[in-house]
């Protein structure tokens, strides 16, 4: 194979990776309703699911990393490659919800632990100069593509055949990426690399805990008790305080020993799990937080609006697909056009215009939300968001990688992986959270706020609800609670009627969570470099 033709090669290679990695969790936010009715479980559990999916990536990226570097970049992508493949089969076969998270949630996450952090090193490895500012461009605009057409396949295999295709296409995927994965160069491995045990319990036990806690806040309340969890007769609310507040806290307390441990592993001329030095590059910090917010707001807006049009409107996974289709082309076009952009104007420029037109996306897409989401300005507020996704995607990749020396690279793919995910968790369980709470005590209250409702039945219905948690329903279904109440048909359309503007609302105030830490972005941009070293230096690297 000519110099060339293998260049392109180990692009294709780690690049049909990424693909797979990213298209996942879009393929299952689609299909959520399908997939909750094909186990038996809830949009909940789904979003659990969805979750801990991310969690497990957040909270063993670092480590992932670091057993590149113990291994060697290729050894940990192959093994990666071989975990997903399995976690992938399980999933396709899974009978049940608590097989799902072991096969997707757990095993696959595993696997993308590995094989993320080895994909930014080994593009950086195997390409310098004007080459690796195009690997990254291709490894950005993949990215965008995999966000942008998950939800059409997901929609498409979901309505047509099942979801559970997508997952053995990707075993079978997997298995060809390892066959032929013999092909990327590395550099010899660090046999002095070490990994602090107590240090990856510490980084995972303090992610797990606050993400649940804010996954729970739903259920349990975030500081007065809702719901809170009982063992036996006994309701675990410290001193009055929901378990939320506990959990967030405690977590946030390990995740500072953590910190603390790392600097102290560095003065003692040991190895840290994270380098805490990194974090005083500016323009990393920028592009990590980048990252962060990025897909925080994609996976906040691809679990709302996919649970809102099939939970609220009845759609189907490719009606759902067909909705979010603007948004991935905006994806498409505007990570390719980033790519093109990156030798004309500055890294910087890019991306803080793509953290803009995100901005004005959402809003324009808050402004749009009516009942069926349906106008023309909802489909163009979905295209724009998509393009200052698409915008990112094709920056910031290189330039966290041009923040760092090459050795620094593995770790750095890590950190990289670790802020994408843990912005993939919090937007789904923050904002997931929030508009499932908001459902819930909309309908609470339009029952409460129905004239046509005797006291007595307010009250059979509230009773009801008090047992078996609040639902996520359709307008429909609420009509059919209420009628099952003994309520009259004036009373089921007036709950109906009061519920549907609640659920509207619920929508827009979700939208603006995302809106707001999106404008809050661009304060933490300004580090971004202008220039990434090596644009305008040297060709690809041959070998």
């Amino acid at each position: 194979m000519s110099p060339v033709m293998r260049n392109w090669f180990v692009i294709a290679i780690l690049a049909v990776s990424q693909f797979v990695m990213i298209l996942d969790s879009t393929v299952m936010n689609v299909s959520i309703s399908e997939v909750a009715a094909d186990l038996d479980t809830t949009i909940t559990g789904m979003q659990a699911a969805i979750t801990f999916y991310t969690l497990t990536m957040a909270a063993f990226m670092l480590t992932g990393g670091k057993f590149g570097d113990l291994w060697g970049r290729t050894r940990a992508f192959k093994i990666g490659s071989i975990i997903y493949g399995l976690g992938s089969l399980i999933t396709a076969i899974s009978p049940n919800l608590p097989t799902l998270l072991v096969g997707w949630s757990l095993i696959e996450g595993l696997g993308a632990v590995l094989v993320i952090p080895a994909i930014a090193a080994l593009a950086a490895v195997n390409y310098t100069g004007k080459a690796r500012v195009t690997a990254f461009s291709i490894l950005g605009a993949v990215t965008g593509l995999a966000a942008a057409v998950g939800p059409l396949i997901g929609g498409l295999v979901t309505t047509y055949l099942s979801w559970r295709y997508v997952f053995a296409a990707e075993t079978v995927v997997m298995i060809g990426v390892l066959l032929v994965s013999g092909r990327i160069s590395d550099e010899a491995r660090d046999r002095q690399t070490r990994i602090d045990p107590l240090s990856v319990v510490l980084s995972a036990g303090g992610m797990a805990l606050v993400v649940l806690g804010v996954l729970q806040s739903k259920t349990w309340g975030w500081l007065a008790p809702l719901n809170p969890p009982e063992i036996g007769d006994t309701t675990i609310a410290p001193l009055g305080v929901s378990p939320v507040a506990y959990l967030i806290l405690i977590g946030a307390v390990i995740l500072w020993i953590f910190v603390n441990r790392q600097q102290a592993l560095s003065r003692t001329g040991r190895q840290p799990l994270l380098n805490v030095r990194l974090l005083r590059i500016g323009a990393l910090r920028s592009g990590l937080a980048g990252f962060l917010v990025q897909y925080f707001a994609i996976a906040a807006l691809f679990f709302v609006v996919p649970v809102y049009l099939q939970t609220m409107l009845g759609k189907d996974a490719m009606q759902t697909g067909l909705k979010i289709l603007p948004l991935s082309a905006g994806l498409v076009v505007f990570s390719v056009l980033g790519s093109w952009l990156t030798a004309r104007r500055s890294t910087r420029f890019i991306a803080r215009v793509g953290q803009l037109t995100m901005a004005v996306g959402i809003l324009l897409t808050l402004g749009a939300v009516e009942p069926a989401l349906r106008g023309a300005l909802f489909a163009v507020g979905m295209f724009v968001v998509g393009a200052g996704f698409g915008l990112l995607a094709s920056q910031l990749g290189n330039a966290n990688m041009s923040a760092v020396e090459e050795r620094d690279t593995s770790e750095v793919g890590g950190l990289q992986g670790t802020f994408q995910n843990l912005g993939s968790s919090f937007g789904t369980a923050i904002v997931g959270s929030v508009f499932i709470l908001l459902l819930g005590s909309g309908f609470t209250t339009s029952v409460q706020d129905a004239q046509t409702l005797s006291p007595s039945q307010k009250q059979q219905i509230t009773t009801s609800l008090n047992e078996t948690g609040v639902p996520i329903i359709s307008e429909a279904d609420a009509q059919a609670l209420v009628a099952r109440a003994g309520g009259s048909d004036d009373a089921a359309a007036e709950v109906g009627d009061l519920y549907a503007d609640s659920q509207i609302q619920a929508l827009k105030q979700a939208l603006f969570i995302v809106f707001a830490l999106t404008v809050l972005s661009l304060l933490a941009s300004r580090r971004l470099p202008d220039r990434i070293a090596g644009e305008d230096t040297a060709d690809d690297r041959s070998d």
